[in-house]
């Protein structure tokens, strides 16, 4: 998921603006989204994010992205440093780290190619506290497992090769993640404190945009509205 804030609105959400454009963009192959393009990379999903801000003259935005769209949204702020005003992450990037060697990368992405289903579940596993309900993991699940090859690896591939400290010492604007407070741990806290805004949330899983639509977009709107 990855949407841009443009402009500012006078709803019960953004009490003190004006008006508040909303772009949600599905990345390739994600939703609606189709692709034949052969390059995968996170700085090639911010180009088109930051594509579509373009062609719709869009003068300032804020970014928002959950989970892989998190990382999408640094590089859309990196690469449109006077367009993009902040950056907000959904449960993402608190579980990055820098740069993997050679052999961390290659481990991973045979996890993927060679079992998908079975790397897609670590990952559902992963993002789910204690006491999320099966039910729920299992639709997780499905969805994501149903995403179309080999965009679906090939898009691991491209995050599990995102060096984030290289795209934050290049991105200047504020970042805000909203972490699920179960998932978080006090190494990403303390390495990234001191430029990342890390706020814990307690409102479901790494998915908590679907459990939580209304505490999201109030999440979303303090950010949003305070610009």
């Amino acid at each position: 998921m990855l949407l841009a804030f443009a402009a500012a609105c006078g709803s019960t959400l953004f009490p003190t603006c004006a008006d508040v454009r909303v772009i949600a963009v599905d990345l390739a192959e994600r939703g609606e989204s189709r692709s034949t393009r052969n390059v995968w990379t996170i700085e090639e999903f911010g180009r088109d994010v930051a594509a579509v801000l373009e062609a719709e003259s869009i003068e300032t935005a804020v970014v928002a992205g959950r989970s892989l769209g998190g990382a999408v949204a640094v590089e859309v702020g990196r690469q449109l440093p006077d367009k993009v005003s902040q950056v907000v992450a959904l449960d993402a990037l608190h579980g990055l780290f820098p740069a993997q060697s050679a052999e961390q990368v290659e481990a991973m992405e045979n996890l993927f190619r060679q079992d998908f289903e079975g790397g897609v579940r670590g990952l559902v596993e992963g993002g789910s506290p204690a006491g999320t309900d099966e039910a729920l993991k299992d639709a997780y699940f499905e969805k994501m497992v149903a995403v179309r090859q080999p965009a679906g690896l090939h898009s691991i591939e491209g995050l599990v090769h995102w060096d984030m400290d290289a795209a934050l010492s290049e991105t200047k604007q504020p970042i805000t993640v909203f972490a699920i407070r179960d998932l978080t741990d006090q190494e990403a806290i303390e390495r990234y404190g001191d430029r990342i805004d890390i706020v814990l949330v307690d409102l479901g899983s790494h998915h908590f945009q679907v459990e939580a639509p209304e505490g999201t977009a109030r999440l979303l709107a303090g950010v949003v509205g305070s610009k």
